[in-house]
């Protein structure tokens, strides 16, 4: 017989998948970046903190490669927050002479 430290090893080793929550993707580390930061400067001003899944949200119609750049231009910006969310908003980038 087995002793039971044996059999709960195999058995989270067998289910590992099963628990969830630990699969680390590029495109999570990236939210996690931004809500990090975004929340640093949201905690100076009062405001309710960014969670994930509002990030996602915020996120899901940006492709995965442009978020390298949105997390390059906020690096190098004086203000993360305000030109975070400057570069996110569509309305800002139409172009007035599309031809």
């Amino acid at each position: 017989m087995k002793p039971l430290g044996d059999l709960s090893g195999e058995y989270e080793r067998k289910f590992s998948v099963a628990k969830g929550r630990g699969k680390k993707t590029e495109r999570g580390e990236l939210m996690r970046f931004f809500v990090r930061h975004l929340n640093h400067t949201r905690k100076l001003d009062g405001l309710p903190e960014i969670t994930m899944s509002r990030m996602g949200f915020i996120l899901e119609s940006i492709p995965t490669e442009d978020l390298y750049y949105l997390q390059s231009v906020c690096s190098k910006a004086k203000n993360f927050s305000k030109r975070f969310w400057w570069e996110i908003d569509p309305k800002k980038h139409i172009q007035e002479n599309p031809f």
